[in-house]
């Protein structure tokens, strides 16, 4: 790997170091009134979690929430915003409502997220399409687009059934950086080290599209288990929580 590699891995780690820090300091356990549940969101509005770069939850025992909570916004419509404060027991409640076998497409990678957010801009704007409700996005079910994952109303069931200690489990196994990253990792904090000891620095373009795919690729997953009992689960803003989920519901044995 060459200097770019380590450039954008640079890139990656400060910027989810950052979305890390912002969000442990919701948290804060000497808050009263902390927030319980949260995103970070690198393309347009809060949406599916699971298409988030990154989630809070205070409590560990909410992890599933993710899974909830984009199913709702995904197949019901519902703005996340007006869903987020929902126990567990009412997100439960509207996913059973589906019909067996009811899916949904998910986005597994930004682009595709961006042509979600496009399609329901563009019918917001149109009176014949545009939603009936002021906590809707859109009318129902969001439509499938190629590239789109499945995800199913019994995939999030089986999810929120999962013991919650199983389901964090399996999130950390889950979240392995890939050989590329690991190829760079040492370099890149070497070199972090040597700039804070003084070492001579240069200004890098990491904004060119070789550091942007290496980052699309390959930054890490992380599962961050917080003092207070809380759990974050972050990427770089390049990249969607829904490979890291897909691969730990795989290893649960929730898909095959």
């Amino acid at each position: 790997m060459g200097g770019v590699e380590i450039e954008a891995a640079i890139a990656s780690m400060q910027a989810q170091q950052d979305i890390e820090d912002l969000l442990i300091r919701l948290c804060a356990p000497e808050v009263h009134a902390r927030v319980k549940t949260g995103a970070c969101v690198g393309v347009g509005d809060w949406g599916a979690p699971a298409e988030t770069c990154a989630t809070y939850h205070a409590d560990v025992a909410s992890i599933a929430r993710d899974l909830a909570l984009s199913w709702v916004h995904l197949y019901e419509g519902y703005k996340t915003p007006c869903t987020a404060g929902m126990s567990l027991d009412s997100l439960r409640a509207c996913i059973d409502a589906a019909p067996h076998g009811a899916c949904v497409g998910i986005a597994g990678d930004v682009e595709l997220v961006r042509q979600h957010m496009r399609m329901d801009w563009a019918a917001a704007a149109s009176r014949d399409t545009r939603p009936t409700r002021a906590e809707a996005v859109r009318r129902g079910a969001r439509a499938a687009i190629e590239g789109d994952a499945e995800l199913t109303r019994e995939t999030v069931i089986k999810a929120l059934d999962t013991p919650p200690s199983l389901l964090l489990d399996a999130l950390e196994a889950s979240a392995v950086p890939d050989d590329a990253w690991r190829s760079v990792e040492s370099a890149a904090l070497e070199t972090i080290a040597a700039t804070k000891a003084g070492a001579p620095t240069y200004e890098a373009d990491v904004t060119s599209r070789k550091h942007v795919q290496f980052i699309e690729r390959h930054a890490p997953y992380h599962v961050r288990r917080t003092p207070n009992g809380g759990v974050i689960l972050a990427t770089h803003p390049y990249r969607t929580l829904w490979p890291l989920w897909a691969d730990t519901l795989f290893l649960l044995g929730i898909t095959s």
